[in-house]
């Protein structure tokens, strides 16, 4: 429990100045927002029916679709916008802020007593001498409660920016769901819980302060938040020379490799952060745009997503063409394969496979119709799915994805017939399933490659502290690894099979 809890500080700091900045953001946008609905009908309909419709939108879903539009944006100026991490964060989590401010506000505003409203103007008030001197006073509680509501969505939507590259207790769930390691999960929501009851009561003791004339009150709740924000800024500021950030996608291999990494360089006095839970096309992004300095991509990956490409030569010519094109395109490094292959391999549950008489992607795709195939979240939207499902043409009775544990136990329950597996994942053998053989080459050669981000081709200590591990860890041992942290029994931590890992490997 102890080494759970002891990355909550660091990534409660992130998140607290992430969900902070959104809603001081969504007060900007909304307040004078507020003030001109009060005063015309249609701005009104607009801003509240703008923001409604943010709130159909799913929080993940807003965070992905900030990424091509800052990137497009940042194209479009020459560069220097982030697409990844704060940034995009900012952005839709301060559109989610501006309903509950917007709707208590305009309410709070359209319901004061006209006859206050007659004495302000009988006495010869101006309008900004009404607004400020009399209704701001009169609606500040209602305001506030709206403002209350909207920290409360902020601080529980904050975690999903974890999938976008910024560091939030999200780290933490996601990382435990993959793992299966609830304590994580627990201590990840039991932060951002507790995170969102701190907030909303020193919120709520502002809005009573407003409501019962206390300024003391007042003062004392937002000074103390604010307080909680300075202190988080400290460990949460960007870093010191030496600082080296490892991105990880969202599977316990990835978890596994960058800790056999982050070892290596924290032994040599770097100071390591991880950012983990990455999709394959934010790590990469990250990685070419500066915000992670070294990724563990796979060359099947980089071939068929980044590179765009249909065709399948040897594992050799694809991680050599992956090399040539990132250093070319992105001034990204490639030190080299790590020396195993993870690629993606279509499995059944041995007696299954055995019963229907499938071996190949060629007898599946006579069987498909009456099969159900469960996948990872991004595989359907993959090249690959679509070379493999061209090239056999095999279409399934139903197709539906999990995180990568939940996909196994999809298979093992019955609830799936068919998985998108991965070759050095140790719960192939383990629960005794049967790779289907890909007789026709659709999918390519998926070799582990260590990649540097532009801001380190010229680091020769950095290159060197990684060399060993080029060419050093054979698929078994990988498969070994995996399952370690994989198994239901005598699970260990990513860290624990790291260690196990590195044991095996030269120094």
């Amino acid at each position: 429990m102890s080494a759970a809890f002891a990355r909550v500080p660091d990534l409660l700091a992130q998140h607290l100045l992430l969900a902070f900045a959104a809603l001081l953001l969504g007060l900007a946008v909304s307040l004078p927002l507020v003030v001109l609905s009060s005063r015309n009908r249609i701005v009104a309909r607009v801003a509240l029916g703008f923001a409604s419709l943010v709130q159909t939108i799913p929080s993940l879903a807003l965070l992905a679709l900030f990424y091509p539009i800052l990137l497009w944006l940042s194209n479009l100026v020459g560069g220097g916008i982030p697409a990844l991490g704060f940034l995009p964060s900012l952005l839709a989590l301060s559109l989610y802020a501006l309903l509950p401010i917007l709707r208590n506000g305009v309410t709070g505003l359209a319901n004061l007593d006209p006859a206050v409203i007659e004495a302000a103007d009988g006495v010869g008030m101006t309008r900004n001498q009404r607004l400020w001197l009399v209704e701001a006073p009169l609606v500040a509680p209602v305001l506030m409660a709206g403002v209350r509501t909207a920290a409360v969505w902020t601080i529980g939507a904050a975690t999903l920016s974890t999938t976008v590259g910024q560091p939030s207790l999200g780290d933490l769930i996601f990382a435990g769901l993959q793992t299966q390691n609830w304590t994580l999960v627990l201590a990840g929501c039991v932060a951002a819980a507790g995170l969102a009851l701190a907030a909303d009561a020193l919120l709520g003791i502002a809005e009573y302060g407003i409501a019962r004339r206390r300024r003391a009150l007042v003062w004392a709740s937002l000074g103390t938040l604010l307080l909680a924000v300075i202190v988080a800024l400290a460990p949460a500021w960007p870093s010191a020379k030496g600082r080296i950030t490892i991105g990880a996608k969202g599977f316990s291999e990835q978890y596994i490799l960058i800790r056999v990494i982050g070892h290596r360089l924290e032994e040599a006095g770097y100071d390591v952060r991880y950012r983990e839970g990455l999709g394959s096309a934010v790590a990469f992004s990250a990685l070419a745009g500066g915000d992670i300095d070294i990724l563990v991509d796979y060359s099947g990956t980089v071939w068929a997503n980044q590179m765009k490409r249909t065709d399948v030569p040897s594992r050799e010519a694809i991680v050599a063409g992956v090399g040539e094109w990132v250093q070319r395109q992105h001034r990204v490094t490639m030190l080299g394969s790590l020396g195993f292959e993870n690629t993606y391999a279509f499995a059944m549950r041995g007696e299954d496979a055995a019963k229907r008489r499938i071996t190949s992607l060629e007898d599946l795709a006579r069987e498909a119709g009456q099969l159900n195939f469960a996948t990872d979240p991004e595989f359907l939207e993959r090249p690959e799915w679509a070379a493999v499902r061209d090239t056999y043409g095999i279409r399934f009775k139903s197709a539906r994805p999990y995180q990568p544990t939940f996909m196994y136990r999809a298979l093992s329950s019955g609830a799936a017939d068919v998985i998108s597996a991965y070759s050095s994942d140790g719960r192939i053998a383990a629960d005794k399933l049967t790779v289907l053989s890909d007789p026709r080459g659709a999918i390519p050669g998926y070799d582990a490659i260590l990649l540097l981000s532009p801001t380190h081709a010229d680091d020769a200590k950095l290159k060197g502290l990684l060399s060993g591990l080029v060419g050093a860890i054979p698929v078994e041992r990988m498969r070994e690894a995996n399952y370690r942290v994989d198994r239901d029994i005598d699970k260990k931590s990513p860290d624990q099979a790291a260690r196990w890992l590195e044991s095996g490997l030269a120094p």
